[in-house]
């Protein structure tokens, strides 16, 4: 939201500096992004030309020598203006003057073989206006030699304020000056509006079919204006917040928008035909907007049309057919209630922001339709003249304010300050609201300009900003003489520790949308059981995500179309499963792309690193869970994963025949093509939240490591079993054959061949031995070895290779 300072001093009388007010902006909850003081404009003086004659040596250059009242000599400026002559007076820039219209630093050079010391500028040269077709000529009492921003008032200093969707009432500069007003900064001015006397009925009536749509619609109608330039002070004020001046009609209705909050339509009551009818949008009806682009409706769309068709999407922008040009001489004046919902979705559909739509879709005041209409036409009568008719009102049944019951002990409970009561009261009497007070509990009565307040916290978050945050004497931090206990979650220790275990595994974190296409989320499982928004921010992206892995492979297709093939991503965060919104999950996935092994930099020392596979989404699914704390001793590794993994080259990570702790391998070639993604590609997903939780210890004292005095030793074997036996499976029965002795076994080598037979294959494994209890003799050993083979055969099948 922007203002200057002087449309703000117009609500608002004050002595304050413009440092103060900026100050108490921010203090009251109006934070302050920005303040432009117009300093650029301050070096342009007002200067007369003396004498101009025609360039020596260019048919279209005059050479002026130019009085900058300076008490100096003249200048010698070369100028090829076409209005450039003896006498007149206009804005001159010197040499080292900074041109914003043409982003130019002057010097003092040569045009054609003559010296030029300046410049005189024109409005698109300052940019003022689009006016370049002659320099600015100003009237003969100009005061030469001063400065040209403070004679054309273009020294304002512009405000801008970020505003939060709450405020509605601060999206115009009066709701502004009444809280600067309510902080003790001044007095409020110029809210009265007196009504006008209209010549007879308006003869374009009004019928609303959509009343849920419209609450309310005031329109009256001017004969015999003539539509010129508005005044210079308005084009000035437009200007400078951004907005272009189109005519006095136009320019009136974008005014009253950032004046009053009050967004306005104007239509050429000679393009109107018959009455006007509010209604939803028939199924593909179109129409030409204002901004020269033809829409496409839909009957969640609220319209206004006569009997030609749409004239105008209601709330966010009208029709080109029926808008007011030089030629228009009737006007009607519009100014309605849009339900904001609709007017959101409608104007996040079309692609249209606007103004009208910033400010229906936050709620605008119902009591100020009327008077925004009776403001409107007075300023249409001074500008542009004509004849108002009486005011047609329709569909509005009037406001019914909202009562609140306001403890005022409310406020030192929830804000830990003691306000007293008089203050609290007339800190809502100046911001607008109406407390009665009996006791205690306040009945306070909320103003039609404040939708946002809804109950007594928010009164008391009003009571606060103006009574001052900075108010809030500083506490030291209460002293513990103990060790704090834990603070954080054991969901929120693992996200960490998952987020430092992959970052060292060389993958970068990634933050994606929580929201996907519906295509995407039903290839990752979404589906009629995904959970889809009923008011989505764009059409494609529609459905809450049901797993992380659609947005990292796109992030990753991302990197690759921009020459970064060979990446390493991680997220972790929360998936939605379900129709109910707290089914969420919190999950650690990862994509890896191209080459990007664990080191990140696709090189081996061998020569370059082959393609990236589905062990490498196994190791960081593995580390993943082993940082997050689940028992990788005891994981069990099943092939195959859902259908978005290619069904042989993925795995499914489980604890036990039911828990289900993650899934890992490469994409299935259907997966990337419906994501415009390619290869090679491979990920995996944990669950962090399905990880148990530790068992409590029975005692606090920390059990001792035990190391033993003892050699450990390693054995190898090698087991010739059926071709469909799992390496997995003969490591747990290796494993198994003796838990006390046997502290590790691995897998180092796997072959096939003739030589084995059909169907068949060897696992070679490496077991680690450690004794305990005493040195191990040959005997103990070929005891050993024997319960392992016997353990593997008795489980798998298997033999030793001979």
């Amino acid at each position: 939201m922007k203002f200057t300072l002087s449309w703000l001093k117009d609500h608002l009388e004050t002595d304050a500096s413009l440092a103060e007010i900026v100050e108490r902006l921010t203090a009251i909850g109006l934070e302050v992004e920005h303040v432009d003081d117009k300093a650029g404009l301050k070096p342009f003086v007002i200067a007369k030309v003396l004498t101009a004659v025609q360039h020596p040596d260019a048919d279209r250059l005059r050479v002026l020598t130019v009085d900058t009242g300076d008490g100096k000599p003249p200048v010698q400026v070369v100028c090829g203006a076409p209005n450039a002559r003896a006498g007149m007076i206009g804005a001159f820039a010197a040499p080292g003057t900074y041109i914003p219209g043409i982003d130019v630093t002057l010097s003092v050079g040569k045009i054609r073989g003559v010296e030029s010391h300046g410049m005189m500028c024109s409005e698109r040269e300052l940019e003022i206006s689009d006016e370049h077709n002659g320099i600015i000529d100003l009237p003969p009492d100009a005061p030469v030699g001063t400065s040209f921003a403070a004679y054309a008032h273009l020294d304002d200093p512009v405000i801008e304020i970020n505003l939060t969707p709450n405020r509605p009432d601060a999206t115009s500069v009066y709701g502004i000056a009444r809280d600067l007003a309510a902080s003790g900064l001044g007095r409020l001015t110029g809210g009265a509006i007196m009504p006008h006397v209209g010549n007879g009925m308006c003869p374009v009536k009004v019928k609303i079919e959509a009343p849920e749509l419209c609450p309310g619609f005031a329109l009256t109608l001017v004969n015999g204006v003539k539509n010129g330039p508005s005044p210079k002070w308005l084009q000035q004020r437009l200007i400078a917040i951004g907005l272009r001046p189109i005519s006095a009609l136009v320019d009136i209705t974008n005014y009253v928008t950032f004046d009053r909050g009050r967004p306005l339509h104007v239509f050429d009551a000679n393009k109107v035909a018959g009455n006007l009818v509010v209604r939803r949008a028939k199924q593909g009806e179109t129409v030409l907007a204002l901004d020269g682009r033809e829409y496409t409706l839909t009957p969640d769309m609220c319209v206004i049309a006569d009997d030609n068709g749409v004239e105008s999407i209601a709330g966010i922008m009208g029709g080109e057919h029926s808008g007011c040009d030089e030629n228009t001489t009737d006007v009607l004046i519009e100014s309605a209630l849009w339900d904001p919902i609709t007017t959101a979705r409608t104007g996040r559909t079309l692609g249209i922001i606007s103004d009208a739509r910033y400010r229906f879709e936050r709620g605008v005041d119902p009591e100020f339709m009327v008077p925004g209409v009776e403001l409107a036409t007075k300023l249409v009568l001074e500008f542009c003249g004509g004849t108002p008719t009486e005011i047609e009102v329709a569909g509005y049944a009037g406001h019914k304010p909202k009562i609140i019951f306001f403890p005022l002990s409310e406020v030192k409970r929830l804000t830990g300050i003691e306000v007293p009561r008089e203050e609290a009261l007339s800190i809502l009497t100046r911001l607008g609201f109406e407390p009665r007070s009996s006791g205690d509990t306040v009945e306070v009565k909320v103003p039609s300009w404040r939708p946002d307040i809804d109950d007594k916290a928010d009164l008391v978050e009003e009571v606060m900003r103006i009574h001052g945050v900075d108010n809030i004497a500083p506490q030291p931090l209460t002293s513990h003489d103990a060790v704090n206990g834990k603070i954080l979650t054991t969901l929120q220790l693992r996200t960490r520790s998952a987020k430092r275990a992959l970052a060292v595994r060389g993958m970068m974190e990634a933050v994606t949308w929580s929201f996907i296409p519906a295509k995407h989320a039903e290839l990752f499982g979404g589906g009629q059981n995904g959970l889809k928004l009923a008011n989505p921010i764009a059409a494609d992206m529609s459905d809450m995500r049901p797993s992380l892995l659609p947005g990292l492979i796109a992030a990753a297709q991302r990197n690759a179309d921009r020459g970064i093939g060979d990446v390493a991503l991680f997220e972790v965060s929360g998936t939605y499963e379900g129709d109910l919104a707290d089914q969420q999950r919190r999950v650690a996935a990862g994509v890896r792309r191209g080459t990007a092994k664990l080191d990140g930099s696709g090189r081996s020392w061998s020569g370059n690193a082959g393609p990236v596979g589905v062990f490498d989404a196994k190791a960081d699914a593995i580390a993943a869970l082993e940082a997050c704390g689940a028992p990788v001793d005891r994981l069990q590794i099943e092939p195959g994963g859902p259908a978005w993994y290619h069904p042989g080259r993925s795995g499914t990570i489980k604890l036990g025949p039911k828990t289900v702790l993650g899934t890992f391998g490469e994409f299935h070639p259907k997966t990337l093509e419906t994501l415009d993604a390619s290869g090679p590609i491979c990920g995996f997903e944990v669950f962090v939240d399905a990880v148990p939780e530790p068992k409590a210890k029975p005692t606090r004292t920390k059990p001792k490591l035990e190391l033993s005095p003892f050699q450990a030793v390693k054995r190898d074997f090698a087991f010739v079993v059926d071709r469909s036996v799992e390496a997995g499976t003969l490591v747990r029965a290796a494993l198994a054959a003796d838990k006390k002795l046997v502290t590790g076994v691995s897998v180092f080598d796997v072959f096939e061949g003739a030589s084995l037979g059909a169907a068949k294959k060897s696992i070679a494994i490496e077991v680690s031995i450690q004794p305990v209890e005493k040195t191990l003799t040959d005997e103990d050993f070929e005891a050993l070895a024997k319960r392992i083979v016997e353990n593997v055969n008795k489980q798998t099948g298997g033999v030793l290779r001979a």
